[in-house]
């Protein structure tokens, strides 16, 4: 079993680059609209460096928007890598006892023999047949697993 298959969600990555790339442009027309008196009255203007810190502050929004295109499940032959938006799991085949699906849940899940639940966020329901297909296929190499283990063990 030296296949290798890799899940990324689709809908939600098209979703975070166009949110990131809406909150840039709207933080960069927000800096160029900062320049003079602050108003009011108030002692002080807008300087040059107002404006590069709201640019960079909309750069920081937008690389935490990318943040959720990150997750991602690696499956092969030794097991399932399971990367999440914030850190992951290498998760041997040894211990999966199922992969999860249920219905009306928002993204799959991987049940441990230790009663554990890991959720695969790279495996949501918005991407509809995809998301079928990416559970199928871990479930297959699950069993193929198992298969090849209880012919060693024969």
């Amino acid at each position: 079993m030296s296949q290798s298959v890799i899940f990324r969600p689709r809908r939600l990555r098209m979703v975070c680059w166009v949110a990131a790339a809406a909150v840039l442009i709207v933080f960069t027309a927000i800096s160029f609209g900062l320049h003079g008196p602050l108003g009011d009255g108030a002692p002080g203007t807008f300087q040059r460096g107002d404006q590069a810190a709201m640019i960079g502050l909309g750069v920081l929004a937008a690389l935490g928007i990318l943040l959720f295109s990150r997750p991602r499940v690696v499956a092969d032959g030794s097991g399932i890598h399971v990367r999440n938006v914030l850190g992951g799991y290498d998760l041997p085949w040894e211990i999966i006892r199922a992969v999860r699906f249920s219905r009306g849940a928002p993204w799959a899940s991987i049940e441990l023999d230790d009663d554990d639940v890991v959720s695969v966020l790279a495996v949501q329901s918005a991407d509809k047949e995809y998301a079928v297909q990416a559970v199928r296929a871990l479930r297959t190499m699950l069993e193929s697993h198992r298969a090849a283990a209880a012919a060693d063990g024969a």
